[in-house]
């Protein structure tokens, strides 16, 4: 990029707020006070994310008199699920090519629990009121390269042999009638896979209904350690203890209170922009009047979308491993990736300079090995786990809401009987060995975008031992 289109895409950026503008919102609801003192429970759900508040709703739904208690460590909502691109997706499996990759013979009834659960996650929103500005416009992933469009024509082909609708090659013309950019080639588009919303209000509004129906939400109150506790367990807290029959963990990124767990995820962070509202002719000069969600298929891609009030959220392409695993909210905020993705974002929509981005932000996803979420129990089935759902978590937590209350409940199911359910990943190695791995393997995925999709041999090696780094 020329110097004079850098300094453009550093201005654009000299008034965002460091701040995820998902929770930079009026309607964010007051902070619940911290748990002081002891706890007595059915559930305690340990975790304020999506993954929690779901699992703590559906054991309601299931049953009435179950008396449940969720713990968030700061406040509902406040990390992935308030940072995250709004891209509620049906997928259970990180993507269809994925989940056939993994589990083709199962990949049908994948399929079909995903867009059930997709359509649960619309008839809640609806039934609790939830005003998070849900849009089920569907995503086109977008090719921006020659060799990206030859995959998704073959990919297409191979998704009408398995049977899958709804999902429309668009050529060069066809896409840029839906979203005008210089650097569109094709794409797919799932015209009813994928829905567009506003994270932060989700979360807030899964916490008041959580309350309407009777769950105890106690926020700043940190899960400390996990003990047996006679038939049950107990969760100890910075000022009290929870006393409870069962536990369903949706920490995620968190450490693990089942310390075995751990090493199967490694955090990754993810960074994004907004700008700030389009004008009219702004808005016409891209078209885009379907707001479908668009992600582009590069190893180290993009996610971009509009927003309610037609501000465009761009995001992705840097997926940054801390050494180590470390957590900070240092991390939330890289300006070298800022510009980078400015920079990126002004040669898509060329059309667009002289906009301003009004927030930049990061936070950290769960990756695993295999790009989507994993389960298990422990302490002799009184304790349930859902983690690695790795970026796609949006949608795919309410199932591994679904999924926990059932190893719980110990009953086999539709779900429980899954081959993806019973499976685990390949846990991450210890340091220095994941840093030095995860790095080859990120230089490996660039090297391989600018040298038309061409896989290195470590990257082939990672495909034959169904192992990847992904955000």
């Amino acid at each position: 990029m020329a110097p004079a289109a850098m300094r453009t895409a550093a201005e654009s950026l000299s008034g965002a707020k460091p701040v995820s503008y998902w929770l930079d919102d009026p309607a964010k609801p007051d902070a619940l006070d911290a748990l002081t003192g002891d706890e007595h429970t059915d559930l305690l759900v340990v975790g304020g994310g999506y993954s929690g508040l779901w699992t703590a709703l559906i054991a309601k739904e299931r049953d009435p008199e179950r008396d449940v208690v969720l713990i968030e460590g700061h406040e509902v909502g406040w990390a992935a699920s308030g940072r995250n691109g709004g891209f509620c997706a049906a997928s259970l499996t990180h993507g269809l090519a994925n989940g056939v990759e993994r589990w083709p013979d199962e990949i049908a009834r994948l399929e079909e629990l995903g867009e059930r659960n997709l359509d649960a996650i619309e008839a809640a929103v609806a039934r609790y009121g939830i005003d998070c500005e849900f849009e089920r416009t569907g995503e086109i992933d977008v090719a921006t390269e020659p060799h990206q469009l030859g995959e998704l024509r073959e990919w297409h082909e191979e998704i009408v042999k398995l049977g899958i609708t709804g999902v429309d090659f668009l050529d060069r013309d066809a896409l840029r009638a839906e979203v005008d950019s210089p650097t569109f080639l094709g794409g797919l588009w799932d015209r009813r896979g994928v829905a567009m919303l506003h994270p932060a209000k989700l979360a807030w509004g899964l916490k008041r209904a959580c309350q309407e129906l009777g769950v105890r939400i106690y926020e700043h109150t940190r899960g400390l350690d996990l003990v047996r506790s006679g038939e049950g367990m107990a969760v100890r807290t910075p000022y009290g203890r929870v006393f409870a029959r069962r536990v369903a963990l949706g920490t995620n990124i968190f450490p693990s209170l089942v310390k075995r767990v751990r090493p199967y995820t490694v955090p990754v962070y993810d960074y994004a922009l907004m700008t700030e509202p389009l004008t009219p002719e702004q808005l016409e000069s891209i078209g885009w009047k379907s707001r479908q969600g668009l992600g582009d298929s590069a190893n180290q891609f993009h996610y971009f979308r509009l927003s309610a009030d037609n501000r465009i959220l761009w995001g992705g392409y840097d997926a940054i491993y801390p050494y180590g695993g470390r957590l900070s909210a240092d991390l939330d905020q890289r300006p070298e990736t800022f510009l980078k993705l400015a920079e990126q974002f002004f040669t898509c929509f060329p059309q667009l300079s002289g906009l301003n981005f009004t927030h930049a932000w990061g936070g950290a996803i769960d990756t695993c090995a295999r790009f989507t979420a994993f389960f298990g129990t422990a302490h002799q089935g009184r304790v349930a786990y859902a983690a690695g759902f790795t970026g796609l978590g949006v949608g795919s937590t309410r199932f591994g809401a679904d999924v926990m209350l059932d190893l719980l409940s110990g009953e086999e199911t539709e779900r429980t009987r899954l081959e993806m359910v019973r499976s685990k990943p390949m846990p991450f190695p210890p340091e220095p060995f994941a840093w030095a791995g995860i790095e080859i393997t990120k230089r490996s995925l660039a090297h391989a975008d600018s040298n038309g999709g061409h896989r290195n041999l470590w990257l082939k090696t990672m495909d034959k031992l169904g192992l990847g780094f992904d955000s």
